[in-house]
């Protein structure tokens, strides 16, 4: 069955990935009727959580981010999709660093690095940033259940060095880098729910107490590595800024929690700031106190 569903659906995804920009985004425009008009994906958690963390809204602002922020969703989907035959001058164009000499910085040194990211903006493309830097990049994800796209979508970000590595594997991978002098680049979208029994810390995200992500903070410190926030910003439609922030350059001098907690507050600092190009179709705050 997954076969088969793969051989049904990958020639839509390669005939979509062709598609000049300007046909993409028509595509996109027309997905978002079907799943935000037509069948309404998610529309109660993203209500629900909306009106959570801004009670101060009205209904019609409420309801005018989530309009938005399901054109960003759809217009999303789709440079995912994009990214199978995108050109690396393309990419460099439309997903570009505002100072990437903090990145460059750790390169001269000889350091490994941890990035931390929110779901916000576009974290699809960051993958181009390995052109950049000698840094061998690793992104932690969860496996898709459909071995072939899962593949697929590992030859996608291996077009750039970047590579994706499951939780489980995350530890193994990057010790076993390190003792054989690679340098490597591991990227954590640590904004999401943990877990409520195998969460460590409760910290209030977007003025709501919920269990937060360790895992990242938790790496560095064992394997001595600085961390890297980087916010992204939507310029226009399809053009993308990343600009980076060292949270910790020796993350063993401080307490435990305190850089995801710092983490937190810039996340949140980006919401406030559009609150439409965040991730709000997953349950983030169903956990909380």
């Amino acid at each position: 069955m997954q076969l088969l569903a793969y051989i049904l659906i990958y020639p839509i995804l390669w005939f979509v990935s062709l598609l000049p920009f300007r046909l993409l985004y028509a595509v996109s425009d027309v997905l978002y009727v079907v799943i935000y008009h037509v069948f309404g994906y998610r529309t109660k958690t993203v209500t629900e959580n909306l009106k959570l963390v801004f009670p101060e809204k009205s209904d019609l602002e409420i309801k005018t981010i989530r309009g938005k922020f399901y054109h960003h969703l759809c217009d999303m989907i789709l440079e995912s999709i994009k990214s199978m035959h995108i050109s690396l001058e393309s990419m460099q164009k439309r997903y570009t660093f505002q100072n990437l000499e903090i990145i460059k910085e750790f390169e001269k040194q000889n350091k490994s690095i941890v990035l931390m990211c929110a779901h916000y903006g576009s974290w699809e493309w960051i993958f181009i940033l390995q052109t950049y830097t000698s840094h061998r990049g690793y992104g932690i994800y969860k496996k898709l259940q459909n071995k072939y796209f899962d593949r697929l979508v590992k030859s996608i970000r291996a077009r750039y060095n970047s590579y994706l590595i499951t939780t489980k594997e995350t530890f193994t991978v990057l010790e076993e880098a390190k003792k054989n002098g690679i340098l490597s680049m591991n990227g954590f979208a640590s904004d999401q729910s943990p877990k409520k029994e195998k969460a460590r810390h409760w910290n209030e995200f977007m003025g709501i107490k919920v269990p937060v992500h360790t895992g990242a903070e938790a790496l560095a410190k064992q394997l001595d590595m600085p961390i890297v926030f980087f916010a992204v910003k939507r310029k226009k439609r399809g053009y993308y800024e990343a600009t980076f922030q060292t949270l910790a350059e020796n993350p063993a001098d401080f307490k435990d929690y305190e850089i995801t907690d710092q983490f937190l507050k810039l996340v949140e600092k980006q919401i406030h700031e559009a609150p439409e190009y965040y991730l709000w179709t997953h349950k983030r705050w169903k956990h909380r106190q």
